[in-house]
């Protein structure tokens, strides 16, 4: 029987904690403001308040490193960080929309199709930011109307507990899962809350079929919400390996001395491509602008690699404990594949899982 647990969003203190270790390394490299941003930065002041800041793209102590690292930059601003899954925020905004009440100012989700339907019912501000010019290849292009921009990118492969399992006996490839020795022992994320997974789900049908996901439900796996609820039940011993795996929070907790491993499938592992956007009608405007701008500066880059996740400007190199997408094989599905077969999987997952 699955099991699916109820996990608490309510942000924490211990999420200020990194910032103190990340913030000599990111001050290096943040560059003096431009007089483009010192110009939002005059009008964000004039608004006054606190950005609201909805995101499914990182964990909670990653979130919280952003928001206070902007407000670190730009003082008298707040940002009222908001870290839930993907499909979760996407309910909120859309009930937000349709009762033409909007709480949200900047929208940030693992789900590139939320965009892509949020910009088709007009929801978004069309704003191009300056630094949008400045990132990697692979994450531009994305919206060449300027509504959506990627502003943070990640890898999803298998973790492990290394006090269950050793190396040689990790999975190292995604069909290794359907192996009957994992019954009862793979932590899975669930597609219906995050976005995270619903990628990793639909790459893989893409590769396999749905035949694979139908071999793994008779393995029986624990199934959470959030694809870092799978590193949760790693630390608790409650399964010894993560069949959907995200890089960065697993990496980070290995880092404060928990058993955890990350295995790089040798058929690919999943590239996550997450974008950011202005909500039509937000009440801080110019301080999303900004904060628009940030998201894509190197200071926010610095900020992800501190936290083992993808860089997104070439000047950050990545964490010396991760391997960066350039450097390994990676699939992942296009823009329309995600739009059309997200729902798809998400239905199919229900209907196979039973959650």
């Amino acid at each position: 029987m699955y099991s699916l647990r109820r996990r608490d969003f309510i942000l924490g203190s211990s999420t200020l904690l990194m910032l103190g270790i990340s913030q000599t390394a990111i001050g290096q490299l943040a560059a003096e403001i431009t007089p483009h941003e010192k110009d939002l930065y005059e009008s964000a002041k004039k608004e006054g308040g606190e950005l609201t800041w909805y995101t499914a793209q990182s964990d909670d102590i990653t979130a919280q490193a952003l928001g206070r690292s902007f407000e670190s930059l730009y003082p008298s601003l707040k940002v009222n960080v908001l870290r839930t899954t993907a499909q979760v925020a996407y309910q909120r905004v859309t009930q937000e929309i349709k009762a033409s009440a909007i709480q949200c100012d900047v929208f940030s989700s693992t789900d590139i199709g939320h965009s892509v339907a949020l910009k088709a019912r007009g929801a978004f501000e069309k704003f191009v930011p300056d630094n949008a010019s400045k990132v990697l290849d692979i994450y531009k292009g994305y919206d060449p109307d300027g509504y959506y921009f990627v502003t943070s990118a990640g890898l999803i492969g298998i973790g492990y507990n290394t006090a269950k399992v050793k190396e040689p006996d990790a999975p190292n490839n995604w069909t290794n899962l359907l192996d009957p020795k994992w019954n009862n022992n793979i932590a899975l994320g669930h597609p219906g809350f995050s976005g995270y997974v619903g990628t990793w789900a639909l790459t893989l049908r893409n590769q396999y079929g749905w035949e694979f996901f139908e071999k793994l439900a008779k393995n029986n796996p624990r199934v959470g919400r959030s694809i870092n609820d799978t590193v949760t039940m790693l630390n608790a011993g409650e399964s010894s390996i993560a069949g959907s795996g995200p890089a960065g929070t697993l990496l980070q907790s290995a880092q404060k001395g928990n058993p955890l491993a990350l295995s790089y499938p040798a058929d690919g592992t999943v590239l996550i491509i997450a974008p950011s956007s202005i909500m039509k009608g937000c009440k801080h405007p110019a301080t999303a602008r900004l904060f628009m701008e940030f998201l894509l500066s190197a200071r926010a880059s610095q900020i992800w690699a501190n936290h083992f996740n993808e860089s997104i400007r070439p000047e950050v190199s990545p964490h010396e404990g991760a391997i960066s997408a350039k450097d390994i094989k990676v699939i992942r599905p296009t823009v329309e594949q995600i739009t059309r077969g997200v729902p798809e999987v998400i239905k199919q997952w229900r209907e196979t899982f039973g959650v």
